[in-house]
């Protein structure tokens, strides 16, 4: 992942892009702060502050997220949906998360309601991108059925909390990470951050309980290639 033999920097910028993207990786692939990077770096004798990796994370990482969305196959045709409060700042806001069938995340969008114009808005940037799902699993809340009904009456609609384990478990990494981070300063923060984090989760994270040593250690390989692939197309 990290090639220090790798001298190709970005103008302006005097680390190479594979110093720069290995930071952004051990950021989002690990449940890590910034100053643990930073001292994984130090070991690897690379001498750089965290608030210099925390500008890394935040100017490039969503353009490796760009890359993975573009590059990924098509997402299966059951989607499953959920919304999760967050507390920032002392007041409650809503993190929506869409979830294919095989779990991979599709998308992310952070609100302070969850009516029936939030999910609206949530269901258009979804169709937008990734097209109109067979079937659409959800919880119970109104806010779903009514939008559903709006945007794709024709669309086979799901309710019911036992169905949608899987959209509901799509949540966890995001609660470790918010214990680390000591909550999200700012609904903004929390929409980049979760945005780069579930699109390096679902290239790291191929289902290992689900494939061979072997199979799983090729799939791992590819996506280190892959990372390293969009670490050198980085531009500022």
């Amino acid at each position: 992942m990290l090639n220090i033999e790798d001298l190709s920097r970005i103008k302006g910028f005097r680390f190479p892009r594979s110093v720069i993207g290995y930071a952004v990786w051990a950021y989002h692939r690990f449940a890590l702060s910034l100053r643990d990077v930073e001292d994984l770096l130090a070991e690897r004798g690379i001498c750089v502050s965290y608030e210099t990796i925390r500008d890394w994370v935040s100017r490039f990482g969503h353009q490796i997220a760009a890359k993975i969305r573009r590059d990924r196959p098509r997402p299966a045709d059951k989607w499953h949906l959920d919304e999760a409060v967050i507390r920032i700042k002392g007041r409650s806001h809503w993190l929506w998360r869409a979830v294919d069938a095989n779990g991979d995340v599709l998308d992310i969008l952070v609100q302070s309601r969850r009516n029936k114009a939030a999910a609206l808005r949530f269901l258009r940037k979804l169709m937008k991108r990734w097209g109109q799902p067979r079937v659409l699993v959800t919880d119970k809340l109104g806010s779903y059925g009514a939008a559903k009904a709006e945007i794709a009456p024709g669309l086979e609609h799901r309710q019911h909390k036992g169905l949608n384990n899987r959209g509901e478990a799509s949540h966890c990494h995001t609660r470790r990470r918010e214990k680390i981070m000591g909550r999200f300063k700012s609904p903004q923060q929390a929409q980049t951050f979760l945005s780069v984090h579930d699109q390096a989760a679902s290239l790291f994270g191929p289902k290992r309980h689900r494939l061979s040593a072997r199979s799983y250690r090729h799939a791992r390989s590819a996506a280190f290639l892959l990372w390293a692939g969009y670490a050198a197309e980085l531009t500022v």
